[in-house]
């Protein structure tokens, strides 16, 4: 079995709600990742329930990209 990981996450701005997409790259599940919104990058980190990271005094969340597994067969 194979785990492809989206590169794609949704950023959640919590002090006014607004949602964006961001570019997600070095995904470790439930430690980490990367994102890229507006050519800026914010790392994210795992704090056991979604991921948070802080940039510019503003906070975002995110669930972190969808992840698919997919059987290998011949």
């Amino acid at each position: 079995m194979r785990t492809i990981v989206d590169n794609k996450a949704t950023l959640t701005n919590t002090n006014s709600g607004v949602s964006a997409e961001a570019e997600a790259d070095n995904f470790k599940e439930n430690v980490s990742f990367d994102a890229f919104l507006a050519t800026n990058k914010i790392p994210m980190r795992w704090n056991g329930k979604i991921y948070v990271g802080n940039m510019y005094g503003m906070e975002f969340t995110s669930s972190g990209p969808k992840s698919y597994t997919t059987r290998e067969g011949r």
